[in-house]
């Protein structure tokens, strides 16, 4: 255990959880549904043909009916099912479906090539697959190399008044539930230790490895978030807009389960993309929790738009997934009056290890403190980091993942010898047991013989007025081994220099962090997530 300079920080927050709570994820949802039925659960916040809306009973009948085909169907308790959706309505029925009938959700990106799907089918072993229709063809592609038998094809009008004719097409998900409402359902026996999800890493090194996360795992982190923010969780009162697509462990378990355990009323935008959309969707629901990554509050904030929206009624606005930049948080707060609290986690950790508790009333620039239950040190070759040094973040807790689906040599190498996960991030904790992410060690770029953070270089640049965004990365030097190359994209009308972006820097910044190179780009590539794909800006020099 380490020294938990952070549980000084707690207040009332208790230290720890129980995370045998419910016995499973399916006890707690059932909990859910039984307890809210009457109150609105979902709504699809993108144009969608017919009644867009269900209920908490609607959605214990459909997944209950989903349950029961997946088990006709043959599906059995511990098998996998892929389900390759954007944030349908179908979506969440599929996964408490999955969970009801005890089989293991295997969450996959709609946008996958080929390549990638193919990889993940037959890792994972799934022979049912749910998919958007308009993946299908790429499944198509690589069906025949898999062990896929059952493909159930979902529009985007499926779990609406709209879905009727679907309901008679061979093949469709609206067709599996019809059959399901005629089919007994037996629950299976399931218990904390039972798996739940396959959740795939990025595959930035590699291809992408299969985390193993149990109902144990899930039910103990959303313990934690509620826990650890009671004045947000509000039963019956909550209403969350999920722009983060499910398929991404950020938004499955703190938008989706998270709020749900709780009655919230939760809108689904399928195309996050649009920011148009997204804001129509503001407007609607008023929402009172909005969870983002970095670059949607930067779209935001600078869409022309954005004043129509009503966020009067906004108490929570969080951010994960990439660091959030001080300089968006200030815009974010001059915008809705409330700035953005920063969390941390992985795929691996169900996700969350620490979050910006309610006692704080300003940005931290920090990810917060460690949530309950959860240790975390910071290791520098195998030694823990004097206080106030960096150091690689390790954690234990009841949300730390099983190990990687049928890879025990990855497993043996991402866990210390004490039974800490590695997380390849460097942090240091500040005084009160604050933690702030340096970085990917992997994005750290060695200017002679000193670290350069790209997060800092990025937090610099970016408060520089005219720039919208950027990405740091380090590119190959004959005299200082690397040296810091910035992308940048300019807001609208703004009119920088190369020379303006590096004189900021230099007021600002040590010589050797300074970057050598500015170049001026339309866009940033990034993930379905909004993360800022550095690897891809450091591959196409």
């Amino acid at each position: 255990m380490s020294k938990a300079p952070w549980l000084a920080s707690y207040g009332e927050i208790p230290a720890t959880i129980d995370p045998d709570r419910h016995p499973s994820l399916a006890h707690m949802l059932n909990e859910a549904m039984r307890e809210h039925a009457h109150r609105p659960a979902l709504r699809a916040g993108d144009a969608t043909p017919g009644d867009a809306s269900l209920s908490y009973a609607d959605v214990d009948r459909l997944s209950r009916n989903f349950a029961a085909y997946l088990q006709h169907a043959g599906v059995k308790k511990g098998d996998r099912v892929a389900v390759m959706l954007p944030n349908l309505l179908a979506f969440p029925i599929a996964l408490i479906g999955i969970v009801r009938a005890g089989a293991v959700q295997v969450n996959v990106n709609p946008l996958y090539t080929p390549r990638e799907l193919q990889h993940q089918l037959v890792d994972s072993g799934a022979q049912t697959l749910v998919v958007f229709d308009g993946a299908l063809p790429t499944f198509d592609a690589i069906k025949a190399n898999t062990s896929v038998k059952t493909v159930l094809s979902v529009a985007a009008s499926d779990c609406t008044s709209a879905s009727g004719e679907r309901a008679a097409q061979p093949g469709s998900f609206a067709a599996a539930l019809a059959q399901g409402a005629d089919l007994p359902f037996e629950a299976p026996m399931l218990c904390g230790a039972d798996p739940l999800f396959l959740q795939y890493t990025g595959g930035t090194t590699g291809l992408s490895k299969g985390a193993l996360l149990t109902h144990r795992n899930l039910v103990a982190n959303v313990e934690q978030f509620k826990t650890f923010m009671p004045d947000f969780m509000n039963p019956g009162e909550e209403v969350v807009v999920t722009a983060l697509p499910l398929y991404h462990i950020f938004a499955l378990t703190v938008n989706l389960i998270v709020y749900f355990s709780i009655g919230a009323e939760n809108w689904l935008i399928a195309n996050a993309r649009n920011l148009d959309g997204v804001i129509d969707v503001f407007k609607a629901a008023r929402p009172t929790s909005f969870m983002g990554v970095n670059t949607l509050y930067a779209g935001l904030v600078a869409h022309p738009r954005i004043g129509e929206a009503d966020f009067s009624r906004l108490r929570l606005a969080g951010g994960g997934g990439a660091a959030i930049i001080s300089t968006v948080s200030e815009r974010w707060q001059a915008m809705t009056g409330g700035f953005i609290r920063e969390g941390y986690g992985l795929s691996e950790t169900s996700p969350v290890l620490s979050f910006n508790p309610g006692s704080v009333d300003h940005f931290t620039g920090t990810t917060g403190l460690p949530v309950p239950s959860t240790d975390i040190k910071l290791m520098n070759d195998g030694v823990e980091a004097a206080p106030g040094e960096p150091g690689e973040i390790c954690a234990k807790g009841p949300q730390v993942m099983q190990g990687y689906w049928n890879q025990p040599e990855a497993t043996r190498a991402a866990f210390t010898d004490d039974g800490y996960f590695r997380t390849g991030d460097v942090g240091v904790f500040d005084a009160r047991g604050f933690l702030r992410i340096v970085d990917r060690s992997k994005d750290m770029i060695l200017v002679s013989g000193f670290n350069v953070y790209p997060n800092e270089i990025e937090a610099i640049v970016t408060a520089l007025p005219g720039v919208a965004e950027c990405a740091c990365v380090g590119v190959a030097d004959e005299r200082s081994g690397e040296a810091v190359r910035v992308f940048v994209v300019l807001a609208r009308e703004a009119v920088l220099s190369e020379e303006a972006v590096i004189a900021h820097c230099r007021a600002q910044l040590a010589a050797y962090k300074v970057p050598r190179v500015v170049t001026f780009v339309e866009a940033l590539p990034k993930s379905t997530v909004g993360k800022i794909l550095r690897r891809e800006l450091r591959d196409g020099e």
